[in-house]
Order: C-alpha cells, then sequence, then structure tokens
C-alpha cells in the first residue's frame, strides 16, 4: 500500500513540473496571479521535484511525504484564497492537490516514527537510523 501512494504522489507532483518549467500560459497565469512569477513557479517546480525523488527512495520517503504534503497545503491554501477552485473553468489541478495532500498526509503519518528520530537526530545532533 505505501509502495502505491509513494508512486501516485511522485507521479501528480511529476507531472506537472512540464507547464511550470516550460512556461506553460496556465501555469505563467497562476503564479502571476498568486505574486510569485517566474521565481516561485520554477522554485516550486525544483521542490516538487526534489519531494518526488525523495519520496521514491525507500530511505527518503519520510523526508519526500513531509515535503509534498508542505507543498499542497500551500496549494490548497492558494486556491482557497486568491484562485478559487476552478481555474480557467477547471477544477482538476485543486482536486490533484487534494489528492496529493490526502496520500502525502496518510504517507507522513506511516512514515511518522522515522520522521520523529530524523528531527530528533538534526536538532539534538545524535546518529539518525531508520526502524
Amino acid at each position: 500500500m505505501l509502495w502505491a501512494l509513494r508512486i501516485l504522489v511522485a507521479v501528480l507532483l511529476l507531472q506537472t513540473l512540464s507547464f511550470k518549467f516550460t512556461a506553460h500560459p496556465q501555469s505563467v497565469y497562476i503564479f502571476s496571479k498568486i505574486g510569485l512569477e517566474p521565481y516561485g513557479r520554477i522554485g516550486i517546480g525544483v521542490l516538487e521535484l526534489i519531494a518526488s525523488v525523495l519520496i521514491l527512495i525507500p530511505l527518503t520517503s519520510h523526508l519526500g511525504s513531509l515535503l509534498s504534503l508542505g507543498l499542497m497545503s500551500g496549494a490548497i491554501f492558494m486556491h482557497l484564497t486568491k484562485l478559487g477552485i476552478y481555474v480557467d473553468g477547471d477544477a482538476n489541478l485543486f482536486y490533484t492537490s487534494l489528492i496529493v495532500f490526502l496520500a502525502s498526509l496518510l504517507l507522513t503519518f506511516f512514515y511518522r516514527s522515522n520522521l520523529i528520530h530524523f528531527f530528533k537526530a538534526l536538532f539534538l545532533k545524535r546518529t539518525f537510523t531508520l526502524k
């Protein structure tokens, strides 16, 4: 089940990268509307690429799930506050964000012990080992 969720999140995140990196008009419109064009579009694209790679590597899946959860929280927030659910009459981006958010939330829950150990090691300068 965890593999399926990891692949789902990675595929959905990777699917939108070509739009961000090629300056697709809808992507430029979205990031212009929220005041983050072009650096936010490219920066968020890079972060989504990093999250996708991290989530597919078993040793870093916990970090990828947390990063994708944060990114999708921001996307959903922007849809609800500035963009609206429908962008150019289409709600697919919003629903995709919700699906990735929920899958990332589940993964983060399943990997919570790895995340706790990681942050303890990070902040308490201990050796990190996966459990």
